[in-house]
């Protein structure tokens, strides 16, 4: 290995373990309790050291939700070996919330936190986001020719699904369902699912 590469393999080891500092600080005290300093102290380097690899906070977080949407991607293949586009919209739905209850942290930084959206805006780049967004739209056509759907503006019934699945999961993670016992949440949630699949499906 040259020096160029060993460099470089350095440059991502160190990288790798400010961004899992971030996240473990993240989820034992919360986003507003991480700054550079601690991660600093956390790892044994000095906060100069960390600003040789990130700017600002904010391109940790953009970081880490790009992890996030890494792991949501592997998780939407899954749904592929699935035949029919109605099963497979309604499993890529279950996947999705299942996905957001069981990664509340990534979920947070991936759709719901400010920061990370600054760092998008300024490179005007989310192509890690676009693909996921994209895998649900390809689903939502290939429904609409299938006759499940009905035929409609495809951007605006794909960001219709999103945003019903979207503030299913978003109430659960910030502690706004306090109303139903925990034990229910998990049936509630299928539920709420079968009653978007219902509600969309174009009559026969």
């Amino acid at each position: 290995m040259g020096i160029s590469e060993r460099r470089e393999r350095e440059s991502q080891e160190m990288r790798q373990l400010i961004l899992s500092t971030a996240m473990n600080l993240f989820m034992e005290k919360g986003w507003e309790s991480v700054t550079i300093r601690r991660i600093a102290s956390k790892i044994e380097y000095s906060p100069a050291t960390i600003y040789l690899y990130y700017k600002d906070k904010n391109e940790i977080l953009y970081d880490l939700q790009v992890e996030g949407f890494e792991k949501l991607f592997k998780q939407q293949q899954e749904v592929l070996s699935i035949e029919d586009p109605w099963e497979r919209l309604r499993e890529h739905g279950r996947v999705y919330v299942s996905f957001a209850l069981e990664n509340a942290e990534y979920y947070d930084l991936m759709f719901i936190m400010r920061g990370p959206a600054k760092k998008i805006k300024e490179q005007q780049d989310w192509e890690v986001g676009f693909r996921s967004y994209d895998f649900l739209k390809s689903n939502m056509e290939l429904c609409m020719e299938a006759g499940y759907l009905p035929k409609y503006h495809l951007d605006a019934a794909t960001f219709s699904f999103w945003s019903l699945t979207h503030g299913i999961v978003s109430l659960i993670i910030r502690d706004r369902c306090i109303m139903f016992p925990e034990e229910h949440l998990s049936q509630l949630v299928e539920g709420a699912l079968d009653f978007i699949m219902s509600s969309i499906k174009a009559k026969e």
